[in-house]
């Protein structure tokens, strides 16, 4: 029985992995969940599976948390040095790290000191920090098992494969609900029309990021740290189906490529019962039905999000904080309907213009720019 902890248990990555636990009794024990704000949703989760662990953002939901379960039998933490407890815990083998935003660094950081293997969702941790994070990773021999569909196609791909043979990576994207519309028709999109994915059910921000595209360039980005290769030999190819989820292609001009139904629930499960495969009640690929598969180049001067994650990445040290920093902001401040759909490239573009890239900066640094980026964009960027 392979032993868990989920940062993030509340959200989307969160709850289909414990779906997947749901699904396969007496494979996994949940040892500790996590969560931000939603009491009531985690209070119905440790009633379901019993976690010796939880932890709650901070210590007012904490003991909200502890008032709704009356006399919980799991110990109710709180904070940063919750977060890191539970991810340390030495009966835990993996972490799955399904929090979004910069707060899932610093525990995901301390996990592979602990020696345990990270099944990774949260982008952040490679985008500003995949210059400390895969070195660490080697230093005490863990695996970074992605569960972004993407990255779990390539890496399935690579399964048997050697890294220094690989010739261009092929990114799939869906494209998302606007990857035919022009700049005119983009000012005026709404909140729920960019949240209306056409193939995947996702959390409220990555459903945005996949509408700018930003949400392909921080993937670029995870897949130059992940696999070992330059920016230059990752390609986004828009596969409107979400059929092909990668692609390899190797030295000899072979291309491998993963496909299947656009369900999360299979890289996930592939990542937590890795090695091994597990069968999985989802629907098939009928391909009598399929009548053809079809790419499309992305819209990259209208949806500039690939540009923009790229030039960061180019650019490097903290400009990758700043670049994800300014489009968090965008992107709350966007489904909080005060700013419109195309200033989310406007916010990230000032902020990049208006810092001074440091080089190869430590955690300490990517936090303080990130608060930085935030203040910056409150005070001076103007509407």
């Amino acid at each position: 029985m392979k032993k868990i902890t989920i940062l993030g248990a509340t959200g989307s990555i969160g709850t289909q992995t414990l779906d997947v636990v749901r699904r396969n009794p007496g494979d996994f024990e949940v040892v500790a969940l996590t969560a931000s704000e939603n009491v009531q949703k985690m209070a119905e989760l440790i009633r379901e599976f019993s976690p010796a662990y939880a932890v709650m953002k901070n210590e007012e939901k904490a003991k909200e948390l502890k008032d709704i379960l009356s006399s919980p039998d799991c110990q109710i933490l709180h904070g940063m040095d919750g977060f890191i407890r539970v991810s340390t815990l030495p009966q835990v083998e993996v972490v799955v790290a399904a929090m979004v935003g910069m707060i899932g660094l610093r525990p995901v950081m301390e996990a592979i000191r602990a020696g345990k293997d990270i099944a990774l969702a949260n982008k952040e941790t490679l985008v500003t920090a995949g210059h400390i994070i895969m070195p660490l990773a080697e230093e005490y021999g863990v695996d970074i098992l992605p569960i972004d569909s993407e990255h779990s196609a390539i890496f399935q791909c690579l399964n048997g494969e050697k890294k220094r043979q690989i010739e261009t990576i092929y990114l799939t994207a869906s494209g998302g609900p606007f990857r035919h519309s022009t700049k005119k028709e983009l000012e005026s999109v709404t909140v729920e029309q960019a949240l209306a994915h056409p193939n995947w059910f996702m959390g409220p921000k990555i459903t945005v990021d996949s509408a700018t595209m930003i949400n392909k360039g921080l993937e670029i980005i995870e897949a130059k740290w992940l696999f070992g290769v330059e920016l230059e030999q990752i390609h986004v190819l828009v596969q409107p189906q979400s059929i092909i989820h990668s692609m390899v292609g190797f030295c000899d001009g072979a291309v491998m490529a993963q496909m299947g139904t656009p369900d999360m629930r299979l890289p996930i499960q592939y990542t937590l019962y890795y090695p091994d495969r597990n069968g999985l009640d989802s629907e098939r690929l009928d391909f009598e039905k399929i009548a053809e598969i079809h790419f499309e180049k992305p819209n990259t001067e209208v949806l500039r999000g690939i540009p923009l994650a790229v030039e960061a990445s180019r650019i490097g040290g903290s400009m990758l904080t700043v670049m994800n920093a300014a489009n968090e902001y965008a992107v709350a401040r966007f489904l909080k309907k005060d700013i419109g759909f195309l200033q989310i490239y406007d916010m990230i573009e000032f902020a990049m213009n208006h810092h001074n890239k440091i080089g190869d900066p430590d955690l300490e640094t990517i936090l303080a720019v990130e608060q930085e980026t935030y203040e910056k964009l409150e005070r001076d960027f103007h509407i």
